[in-house]
């Protein structure tokens, strides 16, 4: 058996020699002094060497160590050179299919439409990405995902903690099925976390109406989100559909408002009446952005829709996020309209509630347009009075 002092006192010859250890370690001494490990085995009844490193990079011991790796795969009828090309080719996928890239390769496999994918991937980007989108998606352990949820929740936004563990276990899902990794790390830490319980606000005031409508004049955000909430309270759409709304999408003179079914969550063309204050914002609006696509451009793509979020931001700046949020406006609208005296039937065709009976639902469609055109005109003319209210309880 060699010693550390046999391996340092080897000095080259002319030829290439090898010093024998034991169990077929080698010390192989080459002419131009580089010294290297070499393991000889037999396969097959065939004869191979396997390099396990030069030395004195790899010491005596570690030479052995990895010998006695090599030897165990040879018992098992395994190639130990091939064996490490396979390993390499392995971790050259590996360290190609990120978290970020089979992401990204899921959400184009969803059947949604293409908004929805860039809602979904902008949290992802917010959430997810920072934490493991450059990291292997084989590496990424329970340990991983539950730091994003825990943080994600720390950060008072459960709902989305609930999204991203979705999101993630479908990624993870997808991985496994093509052999990208070995299980879904979501599995274990699913229920670290309390669920997750959607708070539904109350509606408001018409009071708290008023005030909110006037803290938005009054506040100094871009009018593009006055002017979506104000979209949003005048025909009771959602934020969405308002924060995306499209100029095609719109007949002034004829006072209506045309979603397209691709743009509505219940995937069925929505028609909304506009009251004349609508009328009169959205005109004025034209001149500002009626060149665009949209009725409101996104601050950094003018190319595409502002976000819903910019709307949110607005209310956490006004001290609104605790009592109000953008979705409130609908429950609000449906309880103060039928405290109005105005039929249900008309309200939920005005919110575009899904009526499960398609003869009826035909029938609604067409009777109620003219009766919600009328609601519609008489609930923008109350925001109006309450705003003035509210104004006047101010001063």
């Amino acid at each position: 058996m060699l010693t550390d002092a046999h391996c340092r006192a080897a000095k080259p010859k002319e030829q290439l020699y090898r010093l024998n250890d034991f169990r077929g370690l080698y010390l192989e001494v080459k002419p131009n002094g580089v010294k290297a490990w070499r393991y000889r085995f037999k396969l097959g009844g065939k004869g191979s060497w396997f390099a396990l490193g030069d030395y004195p990079a790899v010491s005596l011991a570690e030479a052995r160590d990895k010998c006695e790796e090599a030897r165990k795969l040879v018992k098992q009828g395994i190639n130990p050179v091939q064996h490490r090309q396979l390993e390499r080719l392995k971790r050259e996928e590996d360290s190609a299919n990120t978290f970020e890239t089979v992401a990204k390769e899921w959400l184009a496999l969803r059947d949604w439409e293409d908004i929805t994918k860039k809602r979904r991937l902008d949290m992802l980007e917010r959430v997810v990405f920072p934490s493991i989108g450059k990291l292997p998606v084989r590496d990424i352990t329970p340990a991983h995902v539950l730091d994003i949820l825990t943080k994600t929740v720390k950060r008072g936004a459960p709902t989305v903690a609930a999204e991203a563990k979705r999101t993630m276990s479908g990624i993870f899902e997808l991985a496994v099925a093509t052999l990208r990794a070995d299980n879904d790390p979501v599995w274990p830490v699913r229920k670290a976390l309390p669920a997750n319980k959607t708070q539904h606000k109350t509606a408001l005031t018409t009071a708290q109406i008023g005030k909110l409508l006037n803290d938005f004049d009054n506040h100094r955000c871009g009018y593009q989100v006055n002017f979506c909430i104000q979209l949003m309270w005048w025909t009771l759409a959602r934020p969405s559909e308002a924060a995306e709304g499209e100029w095609a999408e719109f007949d002034l003179d004829a006072a209506l408002w045309t979603i397209p079914a691709r743009r509505m969550k219940a995937r069925r063309e929505h028609v909304v009446p506009l009251p004349s204050q609508a009328v009169e914002m959205l005109r004025r609006l034209h001149a500002i952005s009626g060149d665009r696509t949209h009725l409101f451009p996104g601050r950094d793509d003018r190319n595409r829709p502002m976000s819903v979020h910019s709307i949110r931001q607005a209310l956490k700046v006004l001290g609104w996020s605790g009592t109000y949020s953008p979705h409130g406006t609908r429950t609000t609208g449906s309880t103060r309209l039928n405290e109005m005296g105005y039929r249900p039937d008309a309200i939920e065709a005005q919110l575009a509630h899904a009526e499960p009976n398609s003869v009826r639902r035909t029938y609604n469609h067409a009777t109620y347009l003219e009766e919600r055109r009328s609601m519609m005109q008489a609930w923008a003319d109350k925001l109006e009075l309450w705003k003035r209210e509210a104004a006047n309880d101010k001063g």
